[in-house]
């Protein structure tokens, strides 16, 4: 895991792990030739590739999860993958209105999970809250998932806009469902604000601009949000330069609650071990400080149900 990390007995934590972002790539393969296809050659992320040209790249892994087997069995070889870096406190999130009938869907990610791991289900930017709304309602009766997630990124065409889902999370709230929302990915930290005001956000996928808004930041310390940090997936989307000019240190600094996540290892080919040995080294954080985003993670899990 690194040096930086290599006192550290509690095991990892990975809050922000997308299960179409995590197959194995024999898993792939295999899964691919049952289509007659194969892997394609740009199928990894790449420095400043672009947030549209990264979820570009889930069309491949998406078409391979259209059935509850291939659901099963890539949420039961997450969770061993995760399990066999040291992960500890796990949490997968996706999107099953995108593979198929959502309840069957859920049941099978939660089948293949087997209480390794929490669920989070993800809504996406320009989806009618409607669909969120569905989404809530079928977790009310699956323990094992245990929040509601907003993933990918705004644009210009879109009909419903992040305050616009205000409603579902509530209900998420109401629910007990735990509650984060992918904001401000190089984009203006009033997103981060959007989400803990409107949608009752308890944590913060990437945020990476934080720091350009004071009020934003007391925002986040008086609430206590934690910051779901995914340093080499943010240098591939082009959200951040490089690792050492990932903000994280100056998070920890300021007060800011922060962890670190893989996102998507199979396209990023990080594991949570390798991503923390990384971002340690490229930040030179201190063991105190290593010891505090692991521990970070830890605390801001959701509780299942």
């Amino acid at each position: 895991m690194g040096k930086k990390a290599s006192n550290q007995t509690t095991g990892l934590s990975d809050l922000h792990r997308h299960l179409d972002g995590s197959l194995r790539y024999a898993t792939l393969e295999e899964l691919l030739a049952k289509l007659g296809r194969s892997v394609p050659p740009n199928l990894r992320f790449y420095k400043g590739m672009g947030l549209n040209a990264a979820l570009a790249c889930f069309e491949t892994t998406l078409a391979v999860l259209q059935s509850p087997d291939a659901i099963a069995r890539v949420a039961r070889e997450t969770c061993e993958d995760a399990i066999a870096d040291g992960v500890t406190t796990l949490e997968i999130r996706f999107a099953p209105q995108l593979h198929g009938d959502r309840a069957v869907a859920i049941d099978a990610a939660l089948d293949g999970i087997d209480g390794r791991a929490g669920l989070i289900l993800c809504g996406l930017y320009g989806e009618d809250p409607a669909i969120l709304s569905n989404l809530v309602s079928l977790a009310r009766s699956r323990s094992g998932v245990v929040g509601l997630d907003i993933a990918g990124g705004p644009s210009s065409g879109q009909e419903w806009q992040l305050s616009d889902y205000a409603h579902p999370f509530a209900e998420a709230k109401d629910a007990g469902l735990g509650r984060t929302v992918h904001a401000s990915e190089g984009r203006p930290p009033h997103e981060i604000r959007t989400a803990i005001e409107t949608l009752h956000a308890q944590r913060i996928g990437h945020g990476t601009t934080l720091l350009d808004d004071e009020e934003v930041l007391a925002l986040v310390l008086e609430n206590e949000v934690t910051l779901e940090a995914c340093p080499t997936s943010n240098v591939h989307t082009g959200a951040i330069d490089s690792l050492a000019s990932h903000p994280l240190k100056k998070w920890l600094a300021a007060g800011v609650r922060a962890c670190i996540c893989t996102d998507n290892p199979l396209f990023s080919d990080v594991t949570a071990s390798s991503e923390l040995a990384n971002i340690s080294e490229a930040l030179d954080l201190s063991p105190s400080e290593v010891e505090e985003v692991i521990a970070n993670g830890h605390a801001a899990a959701f509780p299942k149900r």
